[in-house]
């Protein structure tokens, strides 16, 4: 198996209870940054065995897998044990053994349709452009800086194709007008969507994953933005926004990032 398929059969474990299998993908030094999970190859195994013996079978769902490097990154879409369905995006580090050594993710309960009648998960799904990859990386990253940082406002209009923008967010119109509109009816609220520092922007050809840190409505938070590049401009963004849980709760040491 190469990397995307061991990440999407590591997932798999949890609505089949294959401990083998997942014994078998893990390093055994396995760090997770999923803070509501223990750490290590064996915490990942009891996980799997309890999901197994719940009464109400855990469904998985994959939507998009993306491969950078050394790291798989997949959108998905979970139901563990019964609880409701859950929108996620996770990585996934391989080492050098070509075993999966570490994980991140982010995690939202599934919504209905946003005011454009966009999903979470819908839209383009075509990989492509494999030989931009890198300037489509580097777009995202200038756009983090100038726009989502708050850097360079006036080179907004710059990312985008006119108002040509598909969004899924579940909150916010398509356009660059409704993303303004949403941002200036939180701002009327007093809800401001600060991001501090970006920790990875994951690429493959037209699709981009950047993990940001910061602030949502003053609430420490963990930003995974999803946008799929077309002719050197943004044409369409998903996101999962988790709110970091308080240390108290933690389950490893490990950090959300």
């Amino acid at each position: 198996m190469n990397q995307k398929e061991k990440a999407l059969e590591l997932i798999k474990t949890f609505s089949s209870g294959n401990i083998e299998m997942a014994s078998s993908l893990l390093a055994e030094g396995y760090i997770q940054h999923n803070l509501a999970y223990g750490t290590g190859r064996d915490a990942f195994i009891s996980s799997v065995e309890y999901l197994a013996s719940a009464p109400s079978r855990t469904t998985v769902r994959n939507i998009r897998a993306f491969e950078d490097g050394d790291k798989v990154f997949l959108q998905t879409v979970y139901n563990f044990a019964g609880t409701g369905e859950q929108v996620a995006f996770d990585i996934f580090r391989f080492n050098e053994d070509g075993k999966i050594a570490e994980h991140w993710d982010n995690l939202a309960p599934l919504a209905g349709p946003n005011p454009s009648g966009h999903t979470q998960t819908d839209g383009y799904m075509q990989t492509e452009d494999l030989d931009k990859t890198e300037e489509n990386r580097e777009i995202i990253r200038n756009f983090l800086y100038d726009v989502m940082q708050g850097n360079n406002l006036e080179k907004t209009p710059d990312y985008f194709n006119g108002d040509i923008y598909i969004q899924h967010n579940t909150g916010i119109a398509d356009g660059l007008s409704g993303l303004n509109a949403a941002l200036g009816a939180m701002a009327e609220q007093g809800i401001s969507m600060i991001y501090d520092k970006v920790h990875m922007v994951l690429a493959e050809g037209n699709f981009v994953l950047a993990v940001s840190e910061g602030t949502f409505g003053g609430a420490l938070t963990s930003y995974y933005d999803l946008w799929r590049v077309e002719d050197g401009k943004i044409a369409e963004h998903w996101d999962v926004m988790e709110t970091i849980a308080d240390p108290s709760t933690w389950q490893n040491d490990n950090g959300k990032f």
